[in-house]
């Protein structure tokens, strides 16, 4: 992280910023907003960076006597130096998106019942997960297979900065093992995609009825529930964005007539975020994959009882701890890599 370049990048807009202030050149109001943003984000580093000198100069000490009162000291200022990373970098790399609810879709892809089954298993770990965290989760919708598996299921999970950790999930997870019906022992692959999305309120996506065609049909799914007895169902198309969403859990019409508004509308937003991010060319590489589930992020490998997430070659040798919801190490280790990319691209903005 090279704080040193970035506070030169800073301090040299600060002083072009206030030139042009001081000459009334440009848009007065809006360099106003930015220098108070990047002065703020200037100060922040100076402590940090201050912090860090400090250490380093009572590590330089010789003398026994000041050199013992120097450690203590230094005790006292690297936890001071652990709090102003964590304030400094919430301010650099701060998006209000992340404190959103979010919602996760996941989708069996190939292989069949196996991929189903696998689909299965990942929405039960992302429901550990929510509840170690203490998040509240709810399944929207689900339709289930026979044996147990399920094509797809949408959960909404609310709780402080719940998108912001589950974001993580988003692409092509890839499972390497032994199906239950496979009679020769041969190892298969299987893919299930998942799709994250922030939380949309209202005055976040304006959605025209003209723009929508709503259709309602009879639910499927195994064993000839009650739901199926009815014409239930409901799929929304989003005309201008071809984005289509299907409920069908709710005996109620209505219900899932409001439940796929809802993640239509965390869709169109999503897809509004990806776009902003594109034209401002904010992300080198994106780590974080919405709607995207053509890139495979993770393998989760039984026989070698490993789970790899390639984005950054993070590997860990206990696949049930990983499956029971203990995510937390594999989100902290994409947190942090997440991290050095903003940084990395709020260098290369200035």
């Amino acid at each position: 992280m090279d704080l040193q370049s970035l506070k030169y990048k800073l301090t040299t807009r600060i002083e072009k910023l206030e030139q042009d202030l001081n000459s009334g050149k440009g848009d007065l109001v809006k360099k106003s907003q930015e220098l108070s943003v990047i002065k703020e984000k200037n100060q922040l580093i100076e402590n940090y960076l201050g912090l860090e000198k400090r250490i380093h100069e009572n590590e330089e000490l010789t003398d026994p006597e000041i050199k013992e009162l120097a450690q203590i000291e230094n005790e006292e200022l690297k936890l001071k130096l652990i709090d102003a990373k964590k304030i400094m970098l919430e301010k650099l790399l701060a998006d209000s998106i992340d404190q959103r609810n979010t919602i996760v879709e996941i989708h069996a892809g190939t292989g069949g019942d196996e991929a189903e089954l696998f689909a299965e298993e990942l929405m039960r770990m992302y429901l550990r997960y929510a509840d170690i965290l203490g998040f509240k989760a709810e399944i929207l919708d689900i339709q289930k297979t026979g044996l147990g598996g399920i094509k797809e299921t949408k959960i909404e999970i609310k709780g402080n900065n719940s998108y912001g950790i589950f974001k993580f999930e988003g692409g092509v997870h890839r499972v390497q093992r032994i199906p239950i019906t496979e009679k020769k022992g041969r190892i298969h692959t299987s893919a299930t995609g998942v799709i994250v999305l922030p939380e949309a309120k209202n005055i976040d996506v304006a959605i025209k009825p003209e723009d929508l065609r709503i259709d309602v049909y009879r639910s499927s799914g195994p064993g000839g529930q009650s739901v199926n007895t009815t014409d239930s169902a409901v799929r929304i198309t989003h005309l201008p964005t071809n984005t289509v969403v299907t409920c069908q859990d709710e005996k109620s019409q209505l219900k899932n007539k409001e439940k796929a508004i809802k993640i239509l509308r965390s869709r169109l937003l999503a897809l509004e975020i990806e776009k902003k991010a594109q034209e401002n060319k904010i992300e080198r590489k994106s780590m974080v994959n919405t709607l995207d589930r053509s890139e495979k992020i993770r393998t989760y490998n039984y026989p070698q009882n490993r789970v790899t997430d390639h984005r950054i070659n993070y590997t860990s040798h206990n696949l049930e701890k990983i499956l029971a919801g203990e995510l937390n190490e594999m989100t902290n280790a994409l947190r942090e890599a997440e991290i050095q990319n903003k940084l990395a691209s709020l260098n290369e903005k200035l």
